[in-house]
């Protein structure tokens, strides 16, 4: 009765670190895909930034709408996982970039 009772102890240890383990690599995933959807956001941000910098340096104004800046520059992104706010003030103002996740990945 008593090695029946170790064995299954033995059993219910190895389940349990199993459970942790198998815990431990769901949580780091999760982190690891949210460190990235922040890269991406990032990534997006300077794009956008860098674009706008160069319309106004060969054109001597900043762009009007996103689009603008996607048909002429070339910009692409998640539009299912991001939404960007582009909001002129002005012909010679650096228009306000606003980028907000709407997706989840």
């Amino acid at each position: 009765m008593i090695k029946r009772n170790t064995g299954e102890r033995k059993t219910a240890f190895t389940i349990i670190i199993f459970a942790v383990i198998l815990l431990a690599f769901v949580i780091s995933i999760n982190s690891a895909s949210k460190g990235n959807v922040g890269r991406q956001r990032q990534s997006l941000e300077k794009a956008i930034q860098r674009d706008i910098t160069y319309c106004y340096a060969t054109t001597g104004r900043y762009p009007k709408t996103l689009d603008y800046i996607e048909r002429v520059y070339g910009l692409t992104y998640d539009k299912e996982l991001f939404a960007v706010d582009y909001e002129v003030r002005g012909s010679k103002v650096p228009p306000v970039v606003t980028i907000t996740q709407i997706g989840d990945k």
